[in-house]
């Protein structure tokens, strides 16, 4: 489509309704909108499928900006083409309260797919919407039905492709040869402190090729129709991602053009004055909206109307011709549960020696699986030992050629996109930001898994899907130094502390069989966080729950377990967490041998105890009585809330060594001897 006088008022449109949101809030970046503005619009006029007054409509295509420090860029789009952000968030972009904030966020802005701004997220976010896409097209598009269709399209920065992050991703989608994958790369040569010459210099194209991306060049990013041609040959390819690379100029048309100065700071009163000057626009009024092109954006209204409308036909064809998929697509779009989800998740025994709560995840997650199409995901290559495999649900992978073999640590059955086994590699990092875009894909309950260790790799994810609200489930196993003779590389200590201080985020340490069971179902009735399970590789006893309370009390966060003296007040108030359970339960019973009355409360999640009313936290931990001990396999950081002044806490305050498990226990003083001995002092 050649470009026209209204095409380059548009494109001047979103450089200056960018550039006087900047220079108004005295804060921003402006130097994104200027150079990339082009190819945003040849991609929102001419290629994007969206419908503006319906933004959650299930078969758009998704657009992410992973150079989210670029937000003035989106919001001018959102505004223009008629999604709910009126002109006056806009001109209170970056202030209390308005739909513009600094970066881009979900939930917050109308249109906004996934929060960005901490580079390479929203490129990982993509790949996993396109992992989505895929894995329910396979899923439910049938012969004549093809009722999920659409691309996920990226814009991203020399940031981004620096980031490790968006190097392991892309890696994958090569890999995965996720054609629906299109990233338009803002090659523009600067980064905000210097110029790419100083710290950029490989072949950014030889390398997505060996990933296994199409690259396409575009030499000039104010040439319209190269820009086309260019998206439209990604559109086509079918194959293969796309990395299109355009060279652009940061703050084009500003006198600070190709300075690193027009990254981060708006570029000045004067600047404008200039810049509108060289590129033909007035100077007054700002976030001028001329109608032409205003009407010209607004197209996009009726057109998502339309191909909402061929949508709704099609799906209403393929109901008739395939109920049952129909209904199990719908209730997955909607994110509800099917009825009996639940139904076959097992009760354990009560046993002394048990088995390791990685395992009795790996039992339940199977159970619900096979009741659950959502439950898709995978591990950072460790599915034999964190025990997340789904089996006979197939593996996630293009379709295997004649004679291929399936991949190994599934029992999958074949290859294909319908496959819920996602296998990550040994990439973290990407495996948490691919989750979060499945999860806000939708349609899923997208799980990741690895050691708990290994969460250091990926906390930037963690963090985003706590503050974008997505419900993701990390399965996080070998959960304490009890791993043994790995050693202190991968025996955690500070992390669960570490986790648990990140809001938002659900983070369950079951004790048991049966405690896992509970927390899987917490994992996957929660819809609006994270949820982070932390697993042993030991075996833990399954307690008698004849004997002990219901693990039921795991959705409260802390319960009572027993009171060693039911008809006396404890003198004595016993707390763990996860496989601490059975070490304070031993220890009880040694101290009511001796006359001493104790309470026993398992503690799995801190934030779901706060969660409770006053009345029943003080229930189970009655003010009155202070002596009181936590023991936990990790550092005392924050225990002090729940021990208070006068108790104390068995934790470890140093890394850990190798040696076998036993061994290490008996080293650093977690026994049964060394909690009763702690908790006779506290007695005095």
């Amino acid at each position: 489509m050649p470009s026209s006088d209204l095409d380059q008022q548009c494109v001047d449109t979103l450089r200056f309704l960018s550039v006087d949101m900047v220079q108004q809030a005295d804060s921003g970046h402006p130097g994104l909108p200027l150079g990339a503005a082009p190819m945003a619009y040849v991609l929102w006029t001419r290629f994007l499928k969206h419908r503006p007054d319906d933004p959650s409509w299930a078969d758009r295509d998704r657009f992410v900006l992973s150079a989210g420090h670029g937000s003035a860029l989106l919001y001018s789009l959102l505004h223009l083409t008629g999604y709910d952000l009126p002109l006056g968030d806009i001109q209170r972009f970056r202030q209390w309260g308005s739909k513009a904030p600094g970066h881009p966020e979900r939930g917050h802005t109308p249109g906004v797919e996934v929060t960005t701004g901490p580079l390479g997220q929203g490129f990982a976010n993509a790949v996993g919407m396109a992992v989505g896409e895929a894995q329910l097209a396979a899923r439910y598009n049938r012969e004549g039905h093809t009722v999920v269709d659409h691309r996920t399209w990226v814009i991203a920065s020399d940031g981004d492709l620096m980031e490790g992050v968006a190097a392991e991703a892309a890696s994958l989608a090569g890999h995965l040869k996720l054609g629906k994958l299109i990233c338009l790369y803002d090659n523009n040569a600067v980064t905000l402190s210097a110029g790419t010459d100083m710290s950029f210099s490989e072949d950014r194209a030889k390398r997505f090729e060996a990933y296994g991306w199409q690259t396409i060049n575009v030499d000039n990013g104010n040439d319209l129709d190269a820009i086309d041609a260019a998206l439209a040959a990604a559109r086509d390819e079918t194959g293969r991602p796309t990395l299109i690379l355009v060279r652009t100029h940061l703050g084009f048309g500003s006198p600070l053009q190709d300075s690193f100065k027009a990254h981060g700071s708006p570029l000045g009163a004067d600047n404008v004055k200039k810049t509108k000057a060289a590129l033909g626009w007035p100077a007054e009024p700002p976030f001028l909206i001329p109608e032409a092109a205003l009407a010209h954006f607004r197209e996009a209204l009726q057109r998502g109307q339309e191909a909402q409308a061929a949508w709704n036909a099609s799906i209403d064809a393929y109901t008739q011709a395939q109920p049952q998929l129909a209904r199990e697509l719908a209730q997955r779009l909607r994110g509800e549960l099917p009825a009996g989800w639940d139904a076959d998740i097992p009760i354990f025994p009560a046993d002394a020696k048990g088995m390791a709560t990685r395992v009795a995840g790996g039992k339940v997650m199977n159970a619900i699986a096979a009741h659950l199409p959502a439950l898709t995901g995978g591990s950072a290559d460790l599915d034999p030992s964190t025990h997340t495999a789904l089996k006979g649900l197939g593996d996630f992978n293009p379709v295997s050629p004649p004679g291929g073999k399936d991949c190994e640590g599934s029992d999958a059955g074949g290859w294909s996109y319908a496959g819920r086994n996602v296998h990550f590699g040994v990439r973290e990092h990407a495996m948490g930001a691919i989750v979060n875009g499945m999860a806000a894909h939708g349609g899923f309950i997208a799980y990741g898994s690895t050691f708990l260790i290994f969460s250091d790799y990926m906390r930037p994810p963690i963090r985003l899907a706590a503050l974008s609200g997505l419900h993701v489930v990390h399965v996080f196993t070998h959960d304490s130094l009890a791993l043994g003779e790995d050693g202190p590389t991968h025996q955690p200590v500070e992390q669960l502390a570490s986790l648990r201080a990140l809001p938002e985020v659900t983070l369950l340490r079951p004790a048991d069989a049966n405690e896992t069971a509970v927390a899987w179902r917490i994992a996957v009735e929660t819809r609006d966080r994270p949820v982070l399970l932390a697993l042993t590789r030991q075996d833990v006893a399954t307690l008698d729950r004849g004997r002990y309370a219901s693990a039921e009390g795991v959705r409260r966060g802390a319960y009572l377990l027993c009171d060693t003296d039911p008809a006396s007040p404890p003198a004595l108030i016993l707390i763990a967490s996860g496989s601490e359970v059975g070490l304070i339960t031993a220890a009880a019973e040694k101290l009511a041998a001796e006359g001493i009355a104790v309470r026993c409360v398992s503690m799995p999640s801190w934030d779901l105890f706060e969660a409770q009313p006053q009345a029943y936290r003080d229930e189970v931990l009655p003010p009155a009585v202070t002596a009181r001990l936590a023991v936990e396999l990790g550092v005392r950081q924050g225990w002090d809330r729940y021990v208070g002044p006068d108790g104390d806490m068995l934790g470890i305050e140093r890394f850990g060594a190798s040696a076998p498990a036993g061994e290490l226990l008996a080293r650093y003083g977690f026994t049964v001897e060394a909690v009763v001995d702690r908790a006779k002092r506290l007695l005095g």
